[in-house]
Parts: structure tokens; C-alpha cells; sequence
């Protein structure tokens, strides 16, 4: 097989993984913009057990669900959301029906991703994939979850204290509130696959523990502007929320990267001795 048979045989296998991908995620999206769910009590062996079903509904559907639970759950009492721009609402239910068709159909996303990528990897990097595969997963929804129901809402009271202290009226853009709230959260997941990067890292044999340990000053300088970056505000407070947890997450990911190499040494000692007898 020519050198351009097999690039395109590779390209025609992308092709087909990203159609299939994306009518999966079209079907996800589509769902969450034309469907509420309604919710319902069923009765089983003599107890009421509460379900949802879906109902078409083109304006009060899943997303505007979502924003609901966001507002009630997020801001402080007292907060009032403007409908600034006239798209406004619209770009709302845009942005929370993308974040949780990605969230949604991550696990098609990997597998897709996993099935092209894995014909390829040795068997070091299968086993790597394999180990890293599921707590990358757990860490990611773990930040993401608890930037939605524990940073983020915090962040708002906290803001919104200097807000009464200026004796000043709280509203705020509806798009902003979202915007906000989503990326902070997402920043916030991601910040937490950083122990999972450490390892592999170390792991292949790219950086050594030692190293990251002797750069701890650069990874801090680094968290602070990772989290000024990915902060949508200029107060300063959300990205020391957002670096304070990516400094300590740092250097527990450097823990166990020493610690994969320390085993590592032991498990190659008694080998190598009795190689040598």
C-alpha cells in the first residue's frame, strides 16, 4: 500500500469517526432544545416514585430547565437578571445546551476518540490510556460539579458582598450570568486534570518527578495566570479561587509521579539483581 493510499485510508477513518460523533451530539443538542422534561409519579408495588418523561416544547424546554436550577441555585438573594440584547435569551439556551451536550456525549467522544487512537499506540501507551482513562474522567466531572454547586455560587456571594457594600443595585446581564457561571465552572475541571497531566507525563518518560519539583515557582506563577485568563471578570478574587486549588493540585500530581517512579526503581532492583546472579 503507497504512502497516499494509507493517508487517505487514515483520513477516511477520521472522517467517519467525526460524522459519527457529531450526529450524535446533533441528536443530544436537538433534544435539548426542543424537549422539557415533565415530571411525573408512578406508582410501584405501592410507592410513589417520581420520573420525568419528555414533552416537546420549543421555548421552555431543557435548557431553560437548566437556567432555572442555575438562578436559584447560583445567585444570592435578591439578584436581578436582565434581558439585555434582544438574542440574549436565545444565546443562553445556546450555551447551556452546548456545555451539556458535551458533557453528555463526552463518553461517545472518548470512545470515538479511543477506537481511531489505539490501533496505533504501543503497548505501554494502551496501558497508560487504560490507567489514566477512568480517573481523568471521575476528576474532570468532580471539578466540574463542584464549580457549578460550590465555587461558582460562592464567587456570587462573594462578589455580590461588595456589590451591597457600595450600596449599589444587583443586576446583572442574563448572558453574562451564564457565561460566567460556565466557563468558570469548566475552568474549574479542568484545573482538575492536571494531576492526571503530571502522571502521564512521568509516566512516558517526558519529565521526571524531580522536575517538577524544582519548578514549583513557575507552576505557581503559572496557576495565576491560567486563572486570570480563564476568569471572565478583572476582580482578581475568582482567579485566586481558581489558582488555589491548581497549586495544590499540582503538587499532588507531582506526589504521585515520584511515587510511579519509586515503585518503579523497586520493581527494577530485584530484576536487575537477578539478572546479574
Amino acid at each position: 500500500m503507497s504512502d497516499l493510499s494509507r493517508i487517505l485510508e487514515v483520513l477516511g477513518e477520521v472522517r467517519r469517526r467525526l460524522v459519527r460523533i457529531a450526529l450524535v451530539l446533533g441528536s443530544i443538542f436537538g433534544f435539548l432544545l426542543l424537549f422539557e422534561l415533565r415530571p411525573i409519579t408512578v406508582s410501584v408495588f405501592g410507592h410513589s416514585v417520581p420520573f420525568v418523561y419528555p414533552w416537546p416544547s420549543p421555548f421552555y424546554n431543557v435548557t431553560a430547565q437548566v437556567f432555572h436550577a442555575m438562578v436559584s441555585w447560583m445567585l444570592p438573594p435578591g439578584v436581578k437578571l436582565l434581558n439585555v440584547g434582544v438574542g440574549d435569551s436565545v444565546m443562553v439556551q445556546m450555551e447551556i445546551g452546548l456545555l451539556l451536550t458535551a458533557i453528555v456525549g463526552m463518553p461517545w467522544i472518548v470512545h470515538e476518540v479511543g477506537a481511531f487512537l489505539v490501533p496505533a499506540l504501543r503497548r505501554n501507551e494502551r496501558a497508560l490510556l487504560r490507567s489514566i482513562g477512568i480517573p481523568a474522567t471521575v476528576l474532570f466531572a468532580i471539578g466540574t460539579v463542584g464549580g457549578l454547586l460550590i465555587l461558582t455560587p460562592f464567587t456570587f456571594l462573594l462578589l455580590f458582598r461588595y456589590v451591597a457594600a457600595m450600596g449599589l443595585q444587583p443586576y446583572l446581564g442574563v448572558q453574562d450570568f451564564v457565561t460566567f457561571a460556565l466557563l468558570y465552572s469548566l475552568a474549574f475541571g479542568v484545573v482538575f486534570e492536571l494531576p492526571v497531566f503530571i502522571y502521564a507525563l512521568t509516566r512516558m518518560g517526558v519529565v521526571r518527578s524531580s522536575t517538577w519539583r524544582q519548578h514549583w515557582r513557575a507552576a505557581v506563577l503559572g496557576a495565576l495566570v491560567f486563572g486570570m485568563i480563564v476568569t471572565p471578570d478583572n476582580s482578581g478574587i475568582t482567579m485566586l479561587l481558581i489558582a488555589a486549588p491548581m497549586i495544590g493540585l499540582y503538587f499532588g500530581g507531582a506526589y504521585f509521579a515520584a511515587r510511579w517512579e519509586r515503585l518503579g526503581a523497586k520493581r527494577r532492583g530485584p530484576v536487575a539483581a537477578a539478572g546479574v546472579g
